[in-house]
């Protein structure tokens, strides 16, 4: 079954696919899509949000089974938003995250795909942009198993010879 999605990645036509993305630090949220204008969509929930213009590039994580799924992200700081975000919220020790979802200039109602959501794992800002990698939780570098039998934990571990 060929969706409209899968449609446009395999020839060109007169569609765009926007990408965009939802920054989640704290209470605050900023909407940005790659691209020159500002774009009016519809969210996965029904909320209607402005995406703003940014100058923006997109590294998707890699299908692969390598265990880190990373999205990539350099964000032109051109207002200085995004920075006074980071800022905050490294000030303030607050999580953040970063939602990817992709629309078609024929439909903005609703995303083309499943959107993703990804915990923001580090990133740096310069007076120019803003490098953000944001990705899943890494089972790779997890220990196993995951409760760890101490002493400290399990005194009686001590009397089993």
């Amino acid at each position: 079954m060929t969706t409209t999605l899968n449609r446009l990645y395999a020839s060109s036509g007169s569609e765009i696919i926007y990408g965009t993305i939802q920054i989640d630090i704290g209470a605050s949220s900023f909407y940005l899509v790659k691209g020159y204008d500002d774009l009016l969509c519809t969210l996965e929930t029904g909320e209607k949000v402005k995406f703003l213009a940014s100058a923006i590039d997109f590294a998707l994580p890699a299908r692969n089974k390598d265990g880190t799924q990373d999205l990539k992200i350099a964000i032109g700081n051109i207002y200085g938003e995004v920075s006074a975000l980071i800022r905050s919220s490294l000030n303030n020790l607050e999580s953040a995250t970063v939602t990817y979802r992709n629309y078609i200039s024929t439909d903005l109602t609703a995303p083309a795909s499943k959107p993703f959501k990804l915990s923001i794992k580090h990133g740096f800002w310069t007076s120019k942009d803003v490098q953000i990698t944001a990705g899943y939780f890494n089972i790779l570098d997890t220990a196993f198993p995951r409760a760890r039998y101490t002493l400290n934990d399990f005194p009686a571990l001590r009397y089993i010879t």
